[in-house]
């Protein structure tokens, strides 16, 4: 069963799917079930994935990690997202990039994602 706002991936092509709606089955990809990610917490290790939130007169400030994750060819952060009263704001970033984003969000409430290619899917709440 699937759940809104799941992230899956194919581990043999990569592409990666976010859930809609709940639902019933198994996604599949290049004949494969996809994988699904689990969202983690609080950093481990070395690399810094947390995102880290200020908020501003506009909006909010999202970094990932409170030292700038690296935004190198091999390993960056793909995408940053923020899911505040049901609606969805995503910046897609590149290799190169800083791995900052900026939404104009109002709510007190929201939950804030991201993705590393290499470690997967990075979040908090307010």
């Amino acid at each position: 069963m699937t759940e809104k706002n799941q992230i899956y991936k194919c581990d043999k092509c990569g592409n990666i799917v976010e859930i809609l709606d709940n639902g019933m089955g198994t996604l599949v990809c290049c004949a494969q079930p996809m994988r699904l990610f689990k969202e983690i917490e609080q950093d481990a290790g070395q690399e810094k994935h947390v995102p880290v939130v200020e908020k501003t007169q506009t909006g909010i400030i999202v970094k990932v990690g409170d030292i700038p994750h690296p935004m190198d060819e091999d390993h960056y952060i793909q995408w940053i997202e923020v899911i505040a009263k049901g609606v969805i704001y995503r910046k897609h970033l590149h290799p190169g990039d800083e791995p900052i984003a900026e939404f104009p969000i109002a709510s007190e409430m929201f939950t804030v994602r991201e993705y590393c290619n290499k470690h997967g899917v990075w979040k908090t709440s307010s």
